[in-house]
């Protein structure tokens, strides 16, 4: 059979897709590579404070002893969904993080990851969280742990773009897991729980504002409704980190009034807190962004000691 004059065959040709960009760049990057962006996705740095939390409220539900088995999993359950939370967080807000350029060259708007992937990945994460807590912890934790998955991601991460309340409505997704450890502990809400999540959510407001301030003109950017962009002035701002930061202190030594927690926790808790305090007072006076970082690195220590101090007290 002759061909035809343009030279074409007749045989079907097989028709296959352009590979996405991201998919393009993933296959010729190596496994190590791939796997670090999805460990970035995942948030580690706030998916480590989470779990921390889980232990502090689990600490604070355990005060005759521990079940290790029921606290592994737990800490699994609560860091596997904290992963997941964080990695679906990054595929919401790819667009608008590709015009901040504290976030631009994260994995999805820096096109080294599939958004597509990376959603699947991250609702198998908090599947496999949720499912792991319900049969090997108690189902009260797991359905908390999905609370805070919703939470997050359908109010919270949406409110972030209109209104400048998002971060106090944020402390409930944030410190339900400290609430979840408390559960897990003892199978059911009470007083240690809610300290626990009185704690984290109190801490919260100052850790997030700073860290709001430092990065206003780049939330700006993004189009983010957070507080220092709404009112720059920074009044409102200053205010309410130093409200939320003097309530934590007598908020953090509830546990011993509820007798969940003992003089070493006390002893260690109240400086503690003050210098925190002490931290957002200064920021009030000078507003820098240099102040701002203090007051967050104060608040990234806070958390590591609370827990220390608790344990301690645990063991002692």
């Amino acid at each position: 059979m002759e061909s035809p004059p343009d030279g074409s065959s007749d045989a079907p040709v097989a028709v296959t897709a352009a590979p996405s960009t991201a998919d393009a760049q993933a296959s010729e990057r190596s496994l190590r590579a791939v796997l670090q962006d999805y460990l970035t996705m995942a948030k580690p740095e706030i998916s480590s404070v989470v779990t921390l939390s889980a232990f502090a409220g689990f600490l604070i539900g355990s005060p005759a002893g521990l079940d290790a088995s029921v606290l592994f999993w737990s800490m699994l359950g609560t860091a596997l969904c904290a992963g997941g939370v964080g990695m679906l967080n990054h595929v919401l807000e790819r667009r608008y993080d590709a015009q901040m350029k504290r976030t631009a060259q994260r994995p999805l708007p820096a096109d080294r990851a599939n958004p597509d992937m990376a959603r699947r990945v991250g609702i198998l994460l908090i599947c496999l969280a949720v499912g792991l807590l319900g049969p090997l912890v108690n189902v009260l934790t797991a359905v908390l742990a999905a609370l805070t998955a919703v939470l997050y991601l359908f109010v919270y991460t949406p409110l972030k773009r209109t209104t400048k309340w998002n971060t106090l409505v944020g402390t409930v997704p944030g410190a339900l897991p400290a609430l979840g450890g408390y559960t897990a502990a003892t199978g059911h809400l009470g007083a240690g729980g809610w300290i626990a999540f009185g704690i984290l959510a109190t801490w919260q407001m100052p850790h997030f504002l700073s860290l709001a301030w430092m990065y206003r003109r780049d939330y700006a950017r993004g189009d983010y409704a957070m507080l220092p962009v709404v009112e720059p002035d920074g009044d409102s701002t200053a205010a309410q980190m130093i409200g939320f930061a003097a309530l934590l202190v007598p908020v953090s030594i509830l546990p011993i009034l509820t007798e969940t927690a003992g003089w070493i926790y006390g002893t260690g808790v109240l400086p503690l807190g003050l210098w925190f305090l002490w931290t957002t007072v200064v920021f009030h006076g000078e507003r820098t962004g240099q102040q701002a970082r203090r007051v967050l690195k104060a608040s990234v220590l806070y958390i590591p000691v609370l827990v220390a101090l608790l344990l301690v007290d645990w063991i002692l």
